[in-house]
């Protein structure tokens, strides 16, 4: 490339923009500890993102701006930290929209550093008002407003982030960030976060008081409690009260191992969690919505337990179900204070916790209920698939669900041993985001394999990440369940006599996309057809696509469940 000068110009030009607002913006988010970014590079965003990766951090190209934001997301879930991604102005920082809202739904913490077109320039082709788009979809719009105030204004949105537990994204106008910044009068440090308001105790007396004279007690904890680091003290309480354990499916994984948690409460329970969950006379909610999908659209909550809901968000409590008691607080918080109070009182209960149901809870998981094993020739019972990745795969594993008619299978049978390894993209239900998010996962923990549970609609939707899959070599394993159809629609509107034509497609060889991608493939139609898996899961060398053609007419009960709650 010939630059104007020579090598003299050149220098003159990287002095320039290392003066620059947006190689201000960069240097102070890497200063603050941001290692990892993901994104596509644009004149908007170019150089910020070479801040980024001169201060240290590592820049990860996405295909797509929408698979960058699922990546963020995923190693933000993965990490417990937040991510960050970087996208051009207008239709680059559009294409993160699905990405965005999800990871809004979810509470995950991130940055995106997107451009943007200044005021005066109301004829550009790429001028959109981002400010309102990026609220319409639940994230935080924050703005850089001077040089002066730059460095600033970055730290502010990263520690946004960090607190309200959500998406912030910070709008960078070009001309602005090509301004000349101040020097810096010295680093900008990481502020500490204030702490989440105190359990009222007034409203902690009354649970007690709940929990005390509890016969058959639960706790239901979901991603608030993840986001909390929450186990050990709910483990405590749950302990004192004689409580059952269960999780949302968004927190699976929370109480892996413990001998009284019953799995994901909801439509993904087992028979045996949903009738122990049933018989609750008291339940305590911890950072999880008790929506439809938590409580099978209320089926689970038929005996009319009394419920104590606990969330940060005041509006969370009682949205979707009405609380005896409702707790603003951390779920962390809450629990430690439950605890102390039922310690003070001397209170101590066994609840249900017997040998029996220890037993029972130990031996009755999804994969020991029966089923008929008898798919159509050349293809694969979904539930069969499942289960052998579960036996095939090592207990250390990542799974990243993306949404769609397969979605209960890889949640009834693939176990996680930690919240953090479990990534249920399916807050906004938007089909297309599990593949970015597995990524993501792989990059923050390339030590152990990360599975990618897709449906086939989800696959199309994600090919262009299969680029990004092989060239950065890491070991996920991606498990398309491949029903050539839009399944969940040809299993809802089907059986209402509906023509399903439209929401089927001919046979796709999908393993044949992959390796012209250039990520190893095969295609499953048999468990026998599984035995690649075993060798390449003993020493991954990158990436793993099982284009594995399901058994199209099985049905999970959650679909009828998620086209109810719509």
């Amino acid at each position: 490339m010939h630059y104007p000068g020579g090598q003299h110009g050149r220098a003159v030009r990287v002095r320039r923009m290392e003066s620059t607002v947006a190689h201000a913006v960069g240097t102070t988010l890497a200063g603050l500890g941001v290692d990892t970014v993901f994104g596509l590079a644009g004149s908007g965003n170019f150089v910020v993102t070479n801040a980024l990766v001169a201060g240290g951090a590592r820049f990860v190209s996405a295909r797509h701006e929408g698979g960058a934001v699922a990546m963020a997301d995923g190693w933000a879930r993965t990490t417990g930290r937040v991510g960050v991604a970087s996208v051009h102005q207008g239709p680059g920082l559009t294409n993160t929209l699905t990405a965005l809202a999800e990871a809004a739904k979810a509470h995950t913490p991130l940055v995106v550093l997107a451009g943007d077109t200044p005021p005066a320039a109301l004829r550009s082709n790429v001028r959109i008002d981002q400010h309102d788009l990026v609220r319409a979809v639940g994230a935080a719009p924050e703005l850089l407003y001077s040089a002066a105030t730059a460095a600033g204004d970055a730290a502010r949105a990263l520690r946004r982030a960090r607190l309200e537990r959500r998406p912030v994204v910070l709008m960078m106008p070009i001309d602005l960030a090509a301004a000349a910044a101040p020097r810096p009068a010295g680093a900008i440090g990481a502020a500490a976060l204030p702490a989440h308001p105190a359990p009222a105790p007034a409203a902690i007396t009354q649970a007690a008081d709940l929990l005390a004279a509890a016969e058959r007690p639960a706790i239901i904890a979901g991603r608030g409690a993840v986001l909390a680091d929450a186990r050990d003290v709910v483990e405590a309480l749950a302990d004192r009260t004689g409580a059952l354990l269960a999780t949302s499916a968004m927190a699976n994984g929370l109480f892996a191992g413990l001998p009284y948690a019953l799995g994901i409460s909801g439509g993904f329970a087992s028979p045996l969690a949903a009738r122990l969950l049933a018989d609750s006379d008291v339940i305590l909610s911890l950072g999880a919505g008790l929506n439809h999908w938590t409580t099978r659209h209320g089926a689970l909550l038929a005996a009319r337990p009394q419920l104590i809901s606990v969330d940060v968000e005041a509006g969370a409590i009682g949205a979707h179900q009405p609380a005896a008691v409702g707790i603003v607080a951390d779920a962390r918080a809450a629990a430690r204070a439950l605890l102390a109070e039922l310690e003070a009182r001397d209170h101590r209960a066994t609840g249900r916790r017997t040998a029996q149901i220890a037993d029972a809870i130990a031996t009755r998981r999804w994969r020991d209920e029966p089923y008929d094993d008898d798919p159509p020739p050349d293809t694969i019972d979904p539930r069969t698939l499942a289960i052998a990745l579960d036996d095939l795969l090592p207990r250390d594993r990542a799974v990243a669900v993306d949404s769609g008619a397969f979605t209960g299978w890889p949640a009834m049978y693939l176990d996680v041993a930690d919240p953090r390894a479990w990534l249920f993209c399916n807050a906004f239900q938007s089909v297309g985001l599990g593949f970015g998010a597995a990524l993501g996962a792989a990059v923050a923990r390339p030590d152990r394999i990360t599975v990618a549970a897709l449906g086939d609609g989800g696959m199309f939707l994600a090919l262009p990440e299969l680029d990004t899959a092989a060239r950065l070599g890491l070991p996920v394993l991606v498990v398309v369940w491949n029903d050539a159809a839009y399944g969940a629609e040809v299993h809802h509107f089907g059986p209402m006599g509906q023509d399903v034509a439209i929401a089927r497609f001919p046979d796709a060889d999908l393993a044949a996309i992959a390796r012209g991608a250039g990520v190893a493939a095969h295609t499953v139609r048999r468990r026998a057809d599984l035995a690649p898996v075993a060798a390449w899961a003993a020493d991954p060398d990158g990436p793993l696509l099982l284009d594995a053609k399901v058994d199209p007419g099985v049905a999970g009960d959650w679909l009828e469940e998620a086209f109810r709650g719509g």
